[in-house]
């Protein structure tokens, strides 16, 4: 017994030098190789994302209109907070905006996009057609689209040309009331989305194995039942994703909110508070940074979220 024990401890030394020795095994080109393509893009990562993230937040608790350079930076703690939440009237409007956005992205829009999906998934005739012509809203930059249809809802716009409302004084300005234009953004910020949301489910279904649909159509399944218990779990990385991207774009929206009025009458976001704040004519730094921050910390909760499934999965 002695002797055999002796002998797997030989045999065992020479494989964990060799596993040892085998650890380090890169030559000078491999890791110049590693060291370009893996520590220069996390080097550009840290320098341009996380130190811009960290100074934003240290600013977020000074007071600074970012006149006379970095010594004119006052520490106030958590003053600005405060202030938002007390003394800022557009944060309740930015926040209800946001919400807004959530609530029609999650509830109609992506519910669209899946089922454009779905019908294009069947291959009806002229699906290229359709794919192009539902994405092609997305490939349109932000400034485009909102010039669009700044023409289609100005008051001499398309919609009071059908409306025959033509006349100034009875057209209906669709982009200057605030009861009616954070709907207008609405429509042309879901008129982008769904499209997205069409491509990410149309992309995952042609993943999904046929012979699932055959099994469930033996089974004397029908298309909606197929649907619902076959093909939307296998989807279920595709669906935490959309989740993911719709919470995030409807927090960080800004670029259609400020093409339209400049994001003003009634189309405040939290975006827009921070590009007010920090750009705007009211240089508050502090504000801004303080926007920005809650921002962040908002959004940080599906990404985690995100993260977790990943990892989760890959742990199992």
């Amino acid at each position: 017994m002695s002797t055999v024990l002796e002998e797997s401890q030989v045999q065992s030394v020479p494989a964990k030098r060799k596993r040892k020795r085998g650890s380090h095994n890169f030559s000078g080109s491999d890791r110049t190789t590693l060291g370009v393509f893996v520590g220069l893009p996390t080097l550009l990562h840290i320098c341009f994302v996380w130190l811009p993230a960290i100074c934003t937040i240290l600013l977020s608790f000074t007071f600074w209109d970012g006149i006379g350079g970095l010594k004119n930076i006052h520490w106030v703690g958590f003053t600005n907070y405060r202030q938002i939440f007390t003394l800022d009237d557009q944060f309740p409007i930015a926040i209800r905006n946001n919400i807004y956005w959530l609530a029609v992205f999650a509830f109609i829009a992506t519910p669209l996009g899946i089922i454009l999906a779905y019908y294009i998934d069947k291959n009806l005739k002229g699906t290229k057609l359709y794919q192009t012509a539902f994405y092609m809203p997305l490939v349109i930059s932000a400034a485009v689209t909102g010039i669009i249809w700044e023409n289609v809802f100005f008051t001499d716009g398309i919609i009071n040309s059908i409306l025959h409302n033509t006349n100034p004084q009875t057209a209906i300005d669709w982009l200057g009331q605030p009861s009616k234009n954070i709907w207008v953004l609405l429509l042309i910020a879901s008129w982008r989305h769904i499209g997205y949301i069409m491509l990410i489910y149309l992309a995952g279904m042609k993943a999904v194995d046929p012979s699932l649909r055959e099994a469930s159509a033996i089974d004397g399944a029908g298309e909606w039942y197929t649907f619902r218990k076959v093909v939307m779990p296998s989807l279920r990385p595709v669906n935490v994703i959309i989740v993911v991207i719709t919470i995030i774009e409807s927090l960080r929206a800004f670029d259609l909110a400020f093409i339209i009025n400049g994001g003003s009458n009634g189309l405040q976001t939290l975006g827009i508070l921070v590009y007010q704040n920090i750009e705007g004519s009211s240089m508050r730094i502090g504000w801004g940074a303080a926007y920005a921050t809650l921002l962040f910390i908002i959004c940080l909760g599906p990404i985690m979220v995100y993260l977790y499934q990943n990892f989760s999965k890959g742990n199992d």
